[in-house]
Formats: C-alpha cells, sequence, structure tokens
C-alpha cells in the first residue's frame, strides 16, 4: 500500500513546526468540512485526535463545522467521543430510504423528516453534553437565505440559487448579498454567553447566534440541509426569521481568516483533500481554491491522491453512491466500509509521525 498521508502547512504552523513539534497543547482551532461521505474517511482520525491524543492537554480548542462538519464536531463534545464517532461512522453509513412503488429517489422532504428523526436518535438526550462542555466551543455555521432565498418555494429557490451562482461569479462577498454566515456558537460556561469566533468576519456578511437546548437540533439540520435534496430549517429559535440551508454553501472548507490565541497557535485540519475551497458555488472557480495569508496558521492533513485511487472505485466514499447503488444497500455498505477500514492508516501514519516528526514530510499548504 502506498503511503496515505501527506501534511500540508501554511507558513506560521511551519514556523511552530520547526520550532516546538506539534504537541496537543499547540491546538487551538479544529475546522471540519462540509463534503457528505467524503467526511467518513476522517473518522480514524477523529477517534484518534479527540481520544488519546488531545486528552493530553488541558487548553481550550474552538470546534468549526459545517454540514457533515458540524455533525462530527458535535459528535466530538459527547461524553465518550470515541464510541460516539463509531456510531456516527456506523450510523452514517447505513442510512437508507424506503420508496414506494414507482419512485425512483426520496423527495426532499423524506430525506429532511428521516434526517431530523436520525438526529434525535443520535442526539436525544444528550445534547446537554454538548453544551455542557468544559473544553470546546463548537461553532455550527449555516447559511441564511436574504431576498429571494429568504423563503423556499419551487420556482423562488432554483431562481433564487442561479442568481446567487451569478452573484458568486462576480464576487464571494457579492454572494453575501443572497446569503450570509450565521454561526450558532456554543456558550462559555462561565459567562452564558456566546463564545467569540475564533476567526475574522470582514471576509463575507456573517451574524452570531448563541446555541442552546431550543436550538441545537435545528441549526444542526440546517447546516446539513443541502439545497434540493433537503428542505431548510424554518424559524430557528434564537436567530433572526428566514431560511437556512447548508453552511457548506457559504463556507464549503471553511477558509476563514483564523484567529488561533498565541500559547495555542496551530489551526488542525482533518480533511480529505489539500485545496481549501471557500464556497460550495466556488467549485468551478479554480482559482479560489489557492492558498491564502488567511491559513498561515494551518496544519492540514488530507489523503494522498496516490492513495485514493485504491480505494473502491479509485475514490472517495460520495453523494453520487446514493444514486449509484439505489435500493440496493449493501452493496452500498460493502464499498463505504471498505473506504473507512482503509482510512484507518490515516491515522496510524499520523501518530507515527508525531512520534517521529519528519518535516521533509510538509508541504507548502
Amino acid at each position: 500500500m502506498p503511503p496515505a498521508l501527506r501534511l500540508y502547512a501554511g507558513p506560521r504552523a511551519l514556523q511552530h513546526l520547526q520550532n516546538h513539534g506539534l504537541r496537543p497543547q499547540d491546538v487551538g482551532i479544529i475546522p471540519a468540512a462540509a463534503g457528505g461521505p467524503k467526511g467518513l474517511i476522517l473518522g480514524p482520525l477523529d477517534r484518534f485526535l479527540f481520544g488519546p491524543w488531545l486528552s493530553g492537554s488541558q487548553q481550550p480548542v474552538h470546534l468549526v463545522g459545517a454540514s457533515i462538519g458540524a455533525w462530527r464536531m458535535a459528535t466530538a463534545c459527547l461524553n465518550d467521543p470515541v464510541a460516539a464517532f463509531q456510531r456516527l461512522e456506523t450510523d452514517y453509513i447505513h442510512q437508507h430510504y424506503e420508496l414506494p412503488p414507482g419512485q425512483k429517489r426520496p423527495t426532499a422532504v423524506q430525506v429532511s423528516e428521516r434526517f431530523a428523526d436520525n438526529l434525535k436518535s443520535f442526539y436525544g438526550g444528550r445534547v446537554g453534553e454538548v453544551l455542557g462542555q468544559s473544553r470546546f466551543r463548537l461553532h455550527i455555521v449555516t447559511s441564511r437565505g436574504r431576498h429571494l432565498l429568504g423563503r423556499d418555494g419551487r420556482l423562488r429557490t432554483p431562481l433564487g440559487y442561479l442568481t446567487a451562482y451569478a452573484a458568486n461569479a462576480v464576487s464571494r462577498k457579492a454572494l453575501g448579498n443572497w446569503l450570509e454566515r450565521v454561526v450558532f456558537s456554543s456558550s462559555l460556561p462561565e459567562s452564558g454567553g456566546a463564545s467569540a469566533l475564533p476567526f475574522s468576519t470582514e471576509d463575507f456578511r456573517t451574524r452570531q447566534v448563541a446555541m442552546r437546548e431550543d436550538n441545537f437540533m435545528d441549526a444542526l439540520q440546517a447546516s446539513c440541509s443541502i439545497p434540493f435534496v433537503l428542505r431548510p430549517v424554518h424559524g430557528i429559535a434564537g436567530a433572526p426569521p428566514g431560511t437556512y440551508w447548508d453552511g457548506g454553501i457559504t463556507d464549503y472548507h471553511l477558509h476563514l481568516r483564523y484567529q488561533p490565541p498565541a500559547s495555542a497557535p496551530i489551526v488542525l485540519y482533518p480533511h480529505f483533500q489539500k485545496a481549501v475551497v471557500p464556497g460550495w458555488l466556488d467549485k468551478g472557480w479554480k482559482g479560489r481554491h489557492l492558498s491564502s495569508p488567511a491559513l498561515d496558521h494551518m496544519l492540514v492533513m488530507a489523503p494522498d491522491p496516490a492513495w485514493v485511487a485504491t480505494l473502491p472505485h479509485g475514490r472517495l466514499p460520495d453523494r453520487s453512491d446514493f444514486t449509484r447503488y439505489g435500493q440496493d444497500l449493501p452493496a452500498r455498505v460493502k464499498v463505504w466500509r471498505a473506504g473507512v477500514s482503509a482510512s484507518q492508516q490515516l491515522a496510524d501514519e499520523f501518530a507515527q509521525w508525531l512520534e517521529r516528526p519528519d518535516l521533509s514530510r510538509v508541504e507548502p499548504l
């Protein structure tokens, strides 16, 4: 098997590695990208980071997630996160939508209802564990619609996203006229107020809302509500009125202007590729996939493309697999399990690198 893991560092992160190596107490922020089933391959890394490794330190850590990344970071805040991540992996792999005869794919209403049930099953009775975390500061990213996208509708939603796509083609800031970033943040235990955001917000229209028992489920569902696949979420308690969509629309890979504390200056990013793409609508704009000074403190852990080529179909698990396998759940489960099983190599190689850091393996981000 080829090596699985590649490491990419921004200039300040690289300087820190050269001077100090990487210790658990060095980590101040952990982002988690949108990307659907691709996030499955990060399960072994998540279990290692939030299990044995970070437990060797005490500093607060900001967890910033969108879509599947928000689900992963909320899971990290549960008691016994290793077991919780294992369940997340199992539940995600086995999600399935039974269809009546003649129906080829589930409707957005069906997917939304099933997803809401899954979240209640997973976090029911345990939201207090997430919000009561004394160490991790959770930030769930959502996208709030404005103007045409302020309400959902058969005509206004596709027209709104067509307009948003055109605005984004002009500039990312112009997208803020149609969608704004709304971040739901857990509270500081000593104050009861929302934790300060660990990134600046001059880049994009942004609001922050305190995460509470009565809005956690809706915020998490909204962050995962892919347009046209799920229905948006309306009327989130404590949040501005409107329509809330997948956080990956505004912040696909969370290319944010991070501001880690000097005492914990590393933004540690388990990711499924090298590029940190700003928004979902930027996927086709390759010039926006490049690194920037916003990521100077970032250390990305990502799979080597040559290793990815050894996985089933030569790629990571993907949302298109729901269509590829249709109602053949066992076939999809088999393929996704194979990818997840192979991804244990990512965690093993990272643990080995921590024991004997080889800076020659760290590439520029």
